[in-house]
C-alpha cells in the first residue's frame, strides 16, 4: 500500500469513527456532513470524498453495532440451549448493543421508516448490515436443541430478524428504568417462539403454521407476483314485468270507445219522461 493510499484510508477512518460518535451523542440531526468535518479536521470536501451522505454514513453505524451485537450474543450461542433460550438471549445483546444510542433511538426511526430512504432496514444500501443481523438468526436456529423442524430452518431466521425489528421499535419508545418493559417483551416473546415451534411438530397445528410461512414468503420483497383472484360477480336477476291487464291489451285505438256511457242527471231523465 503506498502512502498516499495509506493516508486515504486513515482518513476515511477517521471520519467514520466522528461520526458514529457524534451520531451516538448528538443524534442524526445535529450530525451533519461539516460537523463531522470539522470535528476530524479535514475539509468537507474530503468528507464527502469518503462518503457520500450522512446516511452513508449511517450505513457504518448500523454495521458498527451488528458487530457489536454479534460479539454481545457469542457466549450465548456457545452455550448451546433450547430455541427459546436461545432467541432471548440474543434478541436481549440486541438491547445492550444500541444502548448507547437509545437518546436518539425515535430519530434514527424516523428517518429509517421514511419510503425509499437509504437508511431503511430493507434498502439495498443496508443490505450488509441486513445480512450479518439474518445470519446470526441462522446461526441461532441451526444449534438450537432439540433440532428445529427441518421445514422451518429456512424461513425462521428471517421471521426472527423481524420481530427483533418490532422488539427495537418497542424499546425506542420504552422509557422504563433499564428497559424492563423490553426486557419482559424479550422474555416472553422468546417463550412463544418456542411455544410455537414445538406446537409445529403436531398435525393439529402443523396447518396453520405452513399457511403463516405461506403468506410470509408471498409478501417477501423477492417473491414474485402473483395475480389477484378474480372474484365472480353475482348475476342479478332482471324483474319481471307483470303482462298488461287484458282490457289494455284489447282495447281498440279509439279509448273513448272503452268508456262506458254516463248515468243521465235527473233533470234530463225528467225531461226525458
Amino acid at each position: 500500500m503506498s502512502g498516499a493510499t495509506a493516508k486515504s484510508e486513515r482518513t476515511r477512518a477517521l471520519v467514520r469513527d466522528v461520526a458514529i460518535r457524534m451520531l451516538r451523542d448528538v443524534g442524526y440531526e445535529r450530525t451533519t456532513m461539516r460537523a463531522i468535518a470539522a470535528e476530524a479536521g479535514v475539509s468537507t470536501g474530503n468528507a464527502y470524498y469518503h462518503f457520500p451522505s450522512k446516511d452513508a454514513l449511517v450505513q457504518e453505524l448500523y454495521l458498527e453495532v451488528q458487530d457489536e451485537h454479534a460479539a454481545l450474543a457469542a457466549p450465548v450461542l456457545a452455550a448451546g440451549g433450547t430455541l427459546a433460550e436461545r432467541v432471548r438471549g440474543v434478541w436481549d445483546a440486541s438491547v445492550d448493543a444500541f444502548a448507547p444510542f437509545h437518546a436518539f433511538g425515535a430519530e434514527f426511526v424516523s428517518v429509517a421508516i421514511r419510503p425509499g430512504s437509504d437508511a431503511s432496514p430493507f434498502s439495498a444500501s443496508s443490505s450488509a448490515a441486513r445480512e450479518r443481523s439474518r445470519a446470526l438468526f441462522e446461526e441461532v436456529v441451526a444449534g438450537a436443541e432439540p433440532a428445529v423442524p427441518a421445514r422451518l430452518r429456512a424461513d425462521l431466521p428471517e421471521l426472527l430478524w423481524l420481530a427483533q425489528l418490532g422488539v427495537t421499535l418497542f424499546w425506542v419508545h420504552d422509557g422504563s428504568a433499564g428497559s424492563a418493559r423490553t426486557r419482559r417483551l424479550v422474555a416472553g416473546g422468546a417463550a412463544l417462539v418456542g411455544s410455537v415451534v414445538r406446537l409445529s411438530r403436531l398435525p393439529v397445528a402443523r396447518g396453520v403454521v405452513d399457511d403463516a410461512l405461506r403468506l410470509v414468503r408471498s409478501v417477501h420483497p423477492g417473491a414474485p407476483a402473483v395475480p389477484t383472484p378474480a372474484v365472480p360477480t353475482p348475476a342479478v336477476p332482471t324483474p319481471a314485468v307483470p303482462d298488461a291487464p287484458p282490457a289494455a291489451q284489447d282495447a281498440p285505438g279509439d279509448l273513448t270507445e272503452a268508456v262506458p256511457p254516463a248515468a243521465p242527471d235527473a233533470d234530463d231523465a225528467g225531461r226525458t219522461a
